[in-house]
């Protein structure tokens, strides 16, 4: 996979996505004493990132692919940018969701076109979409280990290098790791100083744990608060392109994350699902990264946005 791969899905999906904002974070900055800036992907349509990859798989996709719909696994998501996605060429789409999954999700996703399924934690999620592609005919989109998904999510670190051009760090939340994995490809190999970051709750170090495998490796249990970082393995495109571009990875405690949701909330007046504010927590909890130049700018994404009140419930006060 290389840089243009990512500079076409931007040409191919640019009509339907829009240039989120960088906010700067007066406060936050003052307390480092370096420039904080959030790349609020938590406006963007389908309240996240993930519609950029969903658009460019589906503009991509060929119709024997299409021809007997679609099956996904997803926390919730990829799920809704998927099912807006398909909606547009009218596309059966079928998701497996954990159990537990946020309602808010569910509901987004069926109130798109999207027969969701609820089934086991996220193990057994993907087990059973298994099943089902093999009994239906079914194409896998997945939500992250896909050169197609992975270079459409990539199109936000492009996005980032002109707003920011003084950029010198940059704090990626990471699930399964396909927003960072094009995020990082595009922005170092234009500017190899720079250092991209990934940040993970302790409950769910999924890269980390495959760094340390030398490849993906099962997590045998996810625990956090920040379910849509909750993939429990690294996929082997997002293996090999992480090894290449990522400048490292930080863990975050639960307690940090919730510092950082009260602080996003309260101060910001932002309204991020918990997955999204792991980068203001590694800030919070770790400082300013190493390596980082006293006048450069940090950028941290805001990956997504999609919670109910009650979900936020426990940061609100």
């Amino acid at each position: 996979m290389e840089a243009s791969d990512i500079l076409a899905a931007r040409t191919r999906i640019r009509d339907r996505i829009e240039v989120t904002p960088l906010v700067a974070d007066l406060r936050l900055s003052d307390r480092l004493g370096q420039r904080v800036l959030y790349k609020c992907e938590l406006f963007q349509h389908t309240g996240s990132f993930k519609i950029r990859g969903a658009l460019n798989w589906l503009r991509t996709a060929s119709a024997l692919e299409l021809n007997s719909g679609l099956g996904a696994v997803s926390a919730g998501n990829h799920a809704i940018a998927l099912a807006r996605a398909a909606a547009d060429t009218g596309t059966p789409l079928t998701v497996v969701m954990p159990a537990n999954a946020s309602p808010l999700k569910v509901e987004a996703s069926r109130a798109l076109g999207a027969d969701v399924i609820l089934h086991g934690d996220i193990n057994a999620a993907w087990n059973h979409m298994h099943t089902l592609c093999a009994q239906r005919g079914l194409t896998l989109v997945h939500p992250y280990d896909d050169l197609r998904i992975i270079a459409g999510q990539g199109t936000l670190g492009l996005e980032i290098l002109e707003q920011s051009p003084s950029a010198s760090c940059i704090l990626c939340p990471v699930g399964g790791g396909g927003l960072i994995s094009g995020l990082a490809l595009v922005t170092r190999s234009r500017r190899p100083e720079l250092r991209v970051i990934g940040v993970e709750p302790e409950g769910a170090p999924t890269l980390h744990h495959a760094w340390q495998s030398g490849g993906p490796k099962r997590l045998p249990r996810v625990d956090t608060c920040a379910w849509s970082l909750g993939a429990a393995i690294a996929g082997e495109h997002t293996y090999r392109l992480s090894r290449q571009w990522v400048s490292g990875l930080s863990q975050v405690s639960e307690g940090a994350i919730a510092e950082a949701m009260r602080h996003l909330i309260h101060t910001m007046r932002l309204l991020p699902e918990p997955g999204a504010a792991v980068g203001v927590a590694s800030l919070l909890e770790h400082g300013v990264p190493d390596g980082v130049s006293p006048d450069g700018v940090i950028v941290v994404v805001l990956t997504g946005g999609n919670a109910s009140l009650d979900e936020l419930k426990p940061w609100l006060v």
